[in-house]
């Protein structure tokens, strides 16, 4: 499918003024100094062969919160309510009903919003989540929006997410065990596993 096109003009016609333009030729000596990049030893530091997913851990309202999954593919923060409720925050639950599709359209509909203060690497910044119930293999997801708004880059190759900042560039590592032991288990978990939410607090949320 083409979309738009050229018009011809007609009556008179303009003499075309020939315009160069000169690109400026970059090297491994200069880079901007908000350029984020990343390097082979990054690789070279993980359990190959990989197809991990990144998985970090992240500061909410001050307790740590293991398992959370940075998703560009997601258009929205999502949180398990117990999650919410293990950080002292369920009567801020803000009611709202909203579906979430899959990628396969298998919907949740969530419980709510909630505003969490949100704390990586020192960069504190105030997070809108969808809550939901549903019983999922991470806590909390990350999506697009807070990606976004981080001006985050992440990469599941290198298992790192760099942001800028105005005292420079931050790092966040994943936690490549993790993210083998949450999709291992989802692979090969028979249906009568016990619920994620029957588990010790511990196993998920530490102060």
């Amino acid at each position: 499918m083409i979309i738009g096109g050229v018009d011809v003009p007609y009556g008179l016609t303009f003499k075309c003024k020939k315009v160069s333009i000169t690109r400026e030729k970059w090297t491994r000596d200069y880079l901007p100094e908000d350029t984020l990049t990343f390097s082979k030893e990054n690789i070279e530091a993980l359990s190959q062969p990989h197809n991990d997913a990144l998985v970090i851990s992240i500061l909410l309202n001050k307790v740590q919160v293991k398992r959370v999954l940075v998703d560009p593919s997601s258009s929205a923060n999502i949180i398990r309510s117990s999650v919410v409720e293990q950080l002292g925050l369920f009567d801020q639950i803000i009611p709202a009903s909203q579906v979430l599709n899959g990628f396969n359209m298998a919907s949740e509909t969530t419980k709510g919003e909630s505003i969490i203060p949100f704390n990586v690497t020192g960069t504190i910044q105030d997070t809108k989540f969808h809550v939901i119930e549903g019983d999922m293999r991470y806590n909390a997801l990350l999506g697009r929006s807070w990606i976004h708004s981080m001006r985050a880059i992440p990469s599941t190759l290198y298992q790192i997410m760099k942001f800028p900042t105005k005292d420079g560039v931050k790092t966040v590592y994943g936690e490549q065990h993790a993210a083998k032991e949450m999709f291992v288990v989802h692979d090969s978990a028979p249906v009568s596993t016990p619920s994620t939410l029957e588990k010790s607090k511990d196993e998920y949320v530490t102060k």
